[in-house]
């Protein structure tokens, strides 16, 4: 008879409970629109957060409540674009597409005289493997130059969509992989990794703000700041500030002229490199 008394009790404790339940989710139900669901539907689901969001979800959110440009997603691309705009009831811009460009050229190599060439190492270092860890020890890392590419992969390990490697002792993007969400950018302790057009032509791969001596003394391939290419650029779309070649990609017409004059070879000329690999 306990049993029984027990085991009506708690039925009873049960349906009270559930119906305090259905009545409060009735009381505090909050009514989702339904665009927003299609809208999570159209990202990628990366989480990156290269448009600057939490998340794929907090972007969806930010684009519905009118927050976001449609158009911030490097992963997703045009096509992605174009389906949250026709969601949003708007007109569709095109996605720039961007990717991550390592601001080094110290590719450690030998070359036809046996002298070695790129980025000098102070010596072995026998330290913690990582990035962040090297750049924290005495001197600011094994290497002379104190603005070049540590090497140790923490921006590989970041890379979600396996578009970086390490060559030569340097991080090289691959720019067909890349989706410009710059989470690699997030791992260089170093700030060497920043966001450039896909289909520019030229790029200075160099963060040295070091004087030329001192840049030669570490690293064959570094920028002197010696302003041969800043000369010969007919718009002005290139400028040496503290020791460092910058191009404004805002002037930039991609004529190559600057690469031509580069003594140290630096400024890339993707033409020219697409053309001889070919």
């Amino acid at each position: 008879m306990d049993i029984l008394i027990a085991v009506a009790v708690l039925g009873g404790l049960g349906v009270v409970f559930g119906l305090v339940l259905a009545g409060a989710a009735k009381v505090f139900h909050v009514e989702t629109d339904p665009r927003l669901e299609k809208l999570n539907e159209c990202l990628p689901g990366a989480n990156c957060g290269g448009c600057g969001y939490p998340g794929c979800g907090g972007y969806a959110q930010a684009v519905l409540e009118g927050k976001a440009a449609i158009g911030l997603c490097a992963s997703g691309g045009d096509e992605c674009a174009r389906n949250m705009a026709q969601i949003m009831g708007v007109k569709a811009e095109k996605v720039s597409h961007k990717v991550a460009l390592v601001r080094c050229s110290g590719y450690r190599g030998v070359d036809e005289n046996g002298k070695i060439t790129g980025a000098k190492m102070k010596g072995e270092y026998e330290g913690l493997q990582g990035c962040h860890a090297a750049a924290k020890v005495a001197g600011r890392g094994p290497l002379i130059c104190k603005f070049g590419c540590l090497g140790f992969g923490s921006c590989i390990t970041a890379c979600k969509y396996d578009a970086i490697h390490m060559v030569d002792g340097v991080a090289k993007v691959d720019e067909e992989k890349c989706v410009g969400c710059m989470q690699c950018a997030a791992q260089c302790p170093r700030n060497l990794i920043v966001p450039v057009e896909y289909n520019r032509r030229v790029v200075i791969a160099c963060a040295s703000k070091a004087k030329g001596a001192v840049t030669i003394r570490g690293c064959s391939s570094g920028c002197i700041g010696c302003g041969l290419c800043e000369k010969i650029c007919e718009r002005g779309a290139i400028h040496v500030e503290q020791n460092l070649a910058y191009i404004d990609y805002d002037k930039c017409n991609s004529c190559g002229l600057c690469a031509t004059v580069c003594p140290k070879h630096l400024i890339a000329d993707n033409k020219k490199m697409e053309h001889s690999e070919e």
